[in-house]
C-alpha cells in the first residue's frame, strides 16, 4: 500500500511558510551583510540572493523546503524540487547545482517513501538541468523536503522584484487556486480532474516562462508562492517604489477555485496573507469577496509574475502561449506610487 504523506503533515506546501507579517518583523533584526559584490540581498525580500563573481558572472543562491502538499511521495519530491528551482528562474538565471534538504522520521513511515521523495526531486532537477551533488538529512516527525539551489547569470541580466516600472503590465504565467483546490480535496469535494490539474501545474517548471522573459529583456519579476498573488505583488510594488493594480477578473483560475471559495473553502493561509497586506492595500468598493480571497490564495510552485513594458506585453503573452502556458494573461499594471502600494479591483 502506498504511503499517504498527508497523514503526517498538518499544513503543507508553501502554506506552511511563516506568515509574511511575522517574517518581516523577524527580518528587521537580521544584520544586513555589506559587500559591494552583493547585487541582491535581503533588503528587497527578493526570490534569491545574487553575488557577483566577475564582470561576466554572478551566482544566484536560494533555498526552499516544506511539508507534503500531496499524498504521493514521488509527486511530493517533484513539486518541492520545482518550487525550489523556481526562484532561480524568477531571477533570470540558469539553475545548475543543488543540495537536498530532507527532514524525515526514522520510524513510522516506510523507507521506500523516503527514497521515492528523493527520486521525484532528482527527476525534476534533471529535467531542469540541475545536478544534485549532496545534501543533509535529519530525523523529524513531519516529513519535509526541498533544495538549496545555485544558478548563474550575467550581472547585467539579473531580473529582480525591484524592476517594475510605471506603465508596465503585470503578466501571470500560471492560474491561481492550488491551495483552495487541495483544501477542497481534503473535504472530498474537489473534482479529480481539478486536483490533477493543480498537481500538474505545481510540477511544471517555470523554465519556459523564464526563457520568454529573457528573450524580451525583462527587468522585473517574481514567482508567486506562499504569500499569494497579492502578497508577492505587494512585495514587488514596495521594492520597485510603485503601486500595483490587480484586476482579479482577468486572473486565470484553476477550474472550481471560485466555486470552492464561494462555498467557504478558504485555506487559513489566505487569511494570514490578507492580514499582512490589508493595511497597505486599497480594495475597490465593489470588489467580489471571493476574488479578494483568491488574490491571497497561497500558491505552491506557482507561476511567474512578470512586469513588462506595455509595448511588449502582447508579444510576451503570445510567446507564453506558444510554449504551452495557455493561461498566461495580463492581470494588472504598475502605476505611480500611491498611498497604498497595492490596489485590488474586480
Amino acid at each position: 500500500m502506498k504511503t499517504d504523506l498527508l497523514k503526517f503533515a498538518g499544513c503543507g506546501g508553501c502554506s506552511a511558510k511563516i506568515p509574511a507579517k511575522q517574517l518581516e518583523e523577524i527580518l528587521k533584526y537580521l544584520p544586513v551583510a555589506s559587500d559591494p559584490n552583493i547585487l541582491v540581498g535581503i533588503d528587497t525580500h527578493d526570490d534569491a540572493g545574487v553575488y557577483k563573481i566577475s564582470d561576466d558572472l554572478a551566482v544566484v543562491f536560494t533555498t526552499d523546503f516544506f511539508p507534503p502538499i500531496v499524498s504521493d511521495p514521488y509527486e511530493f519530491g517533484q513539486i518541492a524540487a520545482a518550487n525550489s528551482i523556481s526562484d532561480i528562474y524568477a531571477m533570470g538565471a540558469e539553475p545548475a547545482l543543488a543540495l537536498n534538504i530532507v527532514m524525515f522520521p526514522s520510524k513510522g513511515i516506510p523507507f521506500e517513501a523516503y527514497t521515492d521523495i528523493l527520486k521525484g526531486g532528482f527527476d525534476k532537477a534533471t529535467e531542469a538541468g540541475v545536478k544534485i551533488i549532496g545534501g543533509h538529512t535529519i530525523d523529524d516527525p513531519t516529513p519535509k523536503y526541498g533544495l538549496a539551489v545555485v544558478g548563474f547569470v550575467h550581472p547585467q541580466k539579473i531580473i529582480t522584484n525591484s524592476g517594475a516600472c510605471v506603465g508596465d503590465k503585470l503578466i501571470l504565467t500560471k492560474p491561481l487556486g492550488t491551495a483552495t483546490i487541495l483544501a477542497g480535496q481534503k473535504k472530498g469535494i474537489t473534482r479529480e480532474q481539478n486536483v490533477d490539474e493543480a498537481k500538474r501545474l505545481m510540477k511544471l517548471l517555470n523554465k519556459s516562462a523564464a526563457e520568454v522573459m529573457k528573450k524580451h529583456n525583462i527587468k522585473g519579476a517574481t514567482d508567486v508562492t506562499g504569500f499569494g498573488l497579492a502578497g508577492h505583488a505587494l512585495k514587488m510594488a514596495k521594492a520597485s517604489a510603485v503601486s500595483i493594480k490587480l484586476k482579479m477578473k482577468q486572473v486565470p483560475l484553476i477550474e472550481q477555485t471560485y466555486s470552492l471559495v464561494n462555498e467557504g473553502y478558504i485555506p487559513g493561509a489566505s487569511y494570514r496573507n490578507l492580514e499582512y497586506a490589508e493595511n497597505n492595500t486599497l480594495f475597490a468598493g465593489d470588489l467580489d469577496y471571493n476574488l479578494k480571497m483568491i488574490a491571497f490564495d497561497a500558491q505552491t510552485s506557482g507561476g511567474l509574475l512578470i512586469s513588462a513594458p506595455a509595448g511588449k506585453a502582447g508579444d510576451i503573452i503570445s510567446d507564453l502561449h506558444k510554449v504551452g502556458l495557455n493561461s498566461a494573461a495580463i492581470v494588472g499594471e504598475a502605476i505611480a506610487s500611491q498611498q497604498h502600494h497595492l490596489i485590488i479591483e474586480n
